[in-house]
Formats: structure tokens, sequence, C-alpha cells
């Protein structure tokens, strides 16, 4: 008779869970400096073309957000692992040879398909193996790495690339890859035993999805939170040209991005404690006030400027919609799953998927509109998180706002005090 698998030390595990949650967050960051040496390498006509290295990252992840929740339901957590970082791996190695723009494009989008996987399972063991209190912890200690990380990697990208070309940073992203994966293998357990699993079944998705659909709450701030996120996607895919090409920070780029990476940290820990106080839809509703008005007002400014205002307003734009963003981030997804319990699982499949593919088209649609100034993310933040504020609008409808209770007593839909 064989003993049952031994538990990793919590330490150890929260330190794996962080690196494989740290895969995604360099994906997209660590390749920001390399993003004209690519296109040069590659033959790039447009440099605006370059931020597609970005968006087919964020495609993939998207789309792969939708499969692995279901997929680790049903064969469990770890071969879905498995296949996600293989596929990782695969764009990987297709990256560091890739000989064509269109090779490096499919390359970016396996490795987004790819790392969905790791980020989306590392949360179905988190809840495998914890639960309340000690759960939100562990969660917690995780978010700090998942914070960190953009903070450095653009610097870690740029490094590699000057020491070594930019095919050695992709290159770091294989090593990285089978690093963790022998590591996963080796020390994690499964945490869903056999009897546990559910079939893959395709009705059971899109019951998952009509569920979610016809629930105002669930479907309006799904949209709500890829609205937001699109803004966020726009500045991603544009912040190389703005503050590297257009503001002239060459290797100070990376200590630039870092500060406007930091507000986000900083306001996803002040949410800690902020939203014990004030609960989740009076925060995004003043932070999405906040970044309509700010971005109003700045749009303003740098009109005034001829679309190139001081490097030292923009930068304090910056970090104060991206404060705001870093407050909406788990605010949103939090009241759009809110109604979804007995679906958890799917349902964070089918939001988290939802709000990435939305954000992905309108990202998208603001880095493509770069035109060597500031005026179109400014505008298209502006634009945005007033969509959002009708999307969160819509979303509470008559019933939540019935349901506003007096001070003191709390509301029955969420919990939260009036």
């Amino acid at each position: 008779m064989t003993s049952p698998p031994r538990q990793i030390s919590l330490g150890e595990f929260v330190t794996l869970m962080a690196t494989l949650t740290a895969l995604a967050a360099l994906s997209i960051d660590m390749v920001l400096p390399a993003l004209p040496a690519i296109g040069s390498s590659l033959g790039v006509q447009r440099s605006n073309d370059n931020q597609l290295i970005v968006s087919l990252l964020f495609l993939g992840f998207g789309l792969g957000q939708l499969f692995y929740g279901p997929l680790s339901d049903a064969v469990g957590r770890k071969p879905a692992a498995f296949v996600g970082l293989a596929l990782f791996s695969a764009g990987c190695l297709i990256a560091v040879t890739s000989r064509s723009f269109p090779q490096m494009l499919a390359a970016r989008f396996l490795q987004g398909l790819g790392v969905a996987g790791p980020r989306t399972i590392t949360l179905a063991l988190v809840r495998d193996r914890f639960e309340g209190r000690q759960m939100a912890r562990v969660m917690s200690l995780i978010t700090v790495v998942f914070i960190l990380v953009p903070i450095v990697a653009p610097a870690i990208g740029q490094t590699v690339l000057a020491l070594f070309g930019w095919r050695a940073i992709f290159g770091v992203y294989l090593a990285m890859s089978l690093l963790v994966t022998i590591w996963f293998a080796v020390r994690q357990e499964e945490t869903l035993p056999p009897g546990r699993r559910m079939p893959l079944a395709l009705g059971r998705m899109a019951a998952a999805a009509r569920d979610v659909v016809s629930r105002r709450q669930s479907i309006g701030y799904t949209v709500a939170a890829g609205l937001v996120f699109g803004a966020l996607i726009g500045y991603l895919t544009s912040a190389q040209q703005i503050l590297q090409q257009e503001y002239s920070l060459g290797s100070r780029f990376p200590l630039f991005f870092a500060m406007v990476a930091f507000a986000i940290g900083a306001a996803s820990f002040a949410n800690a404690s902020l939203v014990l106080r004030y609960g989740m839809r009076m925060l995004s509703t003043w932070s999405l006030r906040g970044i309509f008005l700010v971005s109003l007002v700045f749009a303003a400014i740098a009109a005034a400027w001829s679309g190139q205002p001081p490097l030292s307003w923009l930068m304090a734009y910056l970090m104060a919609s991206f404060f705001g963003i870093g407050l909406l981030f788990g605010n949103l997804n939090a009241l759009a799953m809110q109604p979804l319990g007995h679906i958890a699982g799917t349902g964070a499949a089918i939001v988290g998927g939802t709000s990435m593919l939305l954000s992905l088209v309108l990202g998208t649609a603001i880095g493509q509109s770069y035109d060597g100034t500031v005026l179109p993310l400014v505008l298209g933040f502006a634009i945005l998180s007033a969509c959002a504020m009708l999307a969160s609008w819509w979303a509470d409808g008559p019933a939540a706002q019935r349901a506003s209770a007096p001070i003191g007593e709390a509301d029955p839909t969420t919990g939260e005090i009036g």
C-alpha cells in the first residue's frame, strides 16, 4: 500500500506558485525594451506593428483562460499545468529561431496560450489546498510577486538585450519554463483526486456561459473589467514608443516603467484595507470617476503642448491613473464573480477570458492609434473609463440600487455595508 504524497511546505508552495505566476508577467514586460530590435531584425516596416508582439500574447492568454479551468477539473491540476508549460516552451523555442515577423507573432500567441495554464491553475491549486483567511493570506503573498515582477522585468530584459541580443530574452523564458516544470513535477502533489473530477463537456461550458450572460451583475462588471484592462493594454503596447522614443529616455525606460508599475502595486496593497471600509462598489465608482476626470483634464493639457507635455506631468498623470486602475482590478472581478459561487471555476474562466479578449481589442486599437503623441493613449483612458462607469451603473441595475441598505446595514446581494 502506497502512502499519500507528502505536501510541500507552505513557504515552498508559495514560492512555486509565485514563480508560475511570474511567468505571465515576465512574458509581457521583459520583452518591451527589445521591441524595436525585434522589429528591425524581422523586417517590420511600421513601428506600431511591433506592438503586435505584445498583443498576440494577450490574445493567446485570453483564449487559454477559457480552456484550462475546465481541463484541470477534468484531468487534474498537474496534467493541465504541464500542457500549458509545454505550449509556452514550444512558443519560446519558435521565438528564439524566428526568421520572419509572422513566425514571431505565432510564437507569441503560443506563449500566451501556454502561460495561461500556469496562471489559471495556480488559483485552482491554492483554492484546493486552502480556504478562508488562510487562502487570502497565500494569495496575497503570491500577488506580491506578481506586482513586483513588472517593476524589474523591463530592466532584466534590457540587460539581456544589451549583453546577448533579443533572442536571448526568449532563451531566458525557455530556461525558466523548463526549470519550473521540473520543480513543479517533482515537488507539487496533485490536489484534485479522481473522485472529485468532472468530465470535460462542452455542454457544461455553454451552460455556464449562459449563466454568466444572464446575470446582469456578472456580465456588466465583466465588461467594465475588460474596458479598464483595455486601457492597460493600450499603455503596455505603446509604452516603449512613448517613453523610450517620444521622450528619448533610452536606457532609462525601465526606471520610468517601474514607477508606473509601482503605482499599481501600491493601489493593490491599499485596496486590501480600503475595501473593508468602503466596499467594492464605492471604491470602483470613485476610481472610475477619478480616472475619467484626470484623463479629461490631462487631455486638454496634452493638446496645449501639441501632444507632448513635460515628462514630469505625464508621469504624474500615469501614476494617478494607474493607482485608480490598481484599485479596480480585484474589485471589478470580485463583483463579476459574486453571483457565480455555484460555478466558481468555470465562471472564473469565462469572466477572465471574456474580459481579456474585450480588453485586447480595445487596447490594440489604442496602441495602433499612436501618432507620436500621448493624446491617443490619454483619450483612450478617458473614453474607456467613461464606458466602464456606464457598464458598472448598468450592472447594478434597479435591483442592486434598491438593495442599497441604510448606513450600518449589510447589502443582501453583496454583504457590503451601505
